[in-house]
C-alpha cells in the first residue's frame, strides 16, 4: 500500500479493501495502519515480525479489531522484512478497509 502523507492543514485520506492475500507497507517513525472493520465480527490483523533476539524469533503482532470499529495501528521499523516492507495479513477481508498514513 502507498503511504498517504497527512499535512498540518488537514488532508483527505482514502481507505481501500483489504487484500485477501495480505498487504505490504513501508514502516517507519509515525507510520500507522488504519483498519475499518465494517464486518459483523472481529478481524485479526497480523504484522509479521521478521527479526530475532539472541537467535530467537520475535513473535508476530496480532491485533483483534472488534466488529464495527476503526483502529489505528503503528507500523514501526521492527516490522520491516529484508525488502524493507512490513507484511500485513487479515483473518478476514469482507467489509474490511485499510490505509497507511504518516504525518508530514
Amino acid at each position: 500500500m502507498t503511504t498517504q502523507v497527512l499535512v498540518p492543514g488537514g488532508s483527505a485520506s482514502t481507505l481501500v479493501a483489504a487484500s485477501g492475500g495480505g498487504d505490504t507497507a513501508t514502516p517507519g517513525d509515525g507510520v500507522f495502519l488504519e483498519v475499518n472493520n465494517g464486518a459483523g465480527s472481529s478481524v485479526t490483523v497480523t504484522l509479521a515480525t521478521p527479526g530475532t533476539v539472541d537467535g530467537l524469533a520475535i513473535a508476530d503482532r496480532a491485533i483483534s479489531i472488534p466488529a464495527g470499529e476503526r483502529w489505528k495501528v503503528p507500523i514501526s521499523r521492527l516490522y520491516a522484512g529484508a525488502d524493507g516492507q512490513a507484511s500485513i495479513t487479515y483473518s478476514a477481508v469482507t467489509d474490511v478497509t485499510v490505509g497507511v498514513f504518516k504525518a508530514s
